[in-house]
């Protein structure tokens, strides 16, 4: 699930090597912490959260066949001032 997360967020994003999947599991679910560049952040959430929900919709279907629970988060790491 995570090449398969990796290779969709690759393909929107205008820096796609910035682009790194963490999977965390927490209490038998999987979550996908997604970083990607600052000014990539509004590509991946999309109009009204339409694109990442697509991408969540997308991994649910994907990992509910494979018997998994897995959801998607993207991390803003701050930068220190």
């Amino acid at each position: 699930m995570q090449a398969f997360l990796e290779y969709i967020v690759k393909g929107l994003v205008q820096q796609p090597e910035a682009v790194s999947v963490t999977p965390v599991e927490r209490g038998g679910l999987t979550v996908y912490e997604l970083r990607l560049s600052p000014a990539d952040v509004g590509k991946i959430i999309g109009r009204q959260g339409m694109t990442i929900n697509a991408i969540r919709s997308l991994l649910l279907a994907g990992s509910a066949k494979k018997g998994l629970r897995c959801s998607v988060e993207i991390v803003e790491d701050r930068q220190p001032a």
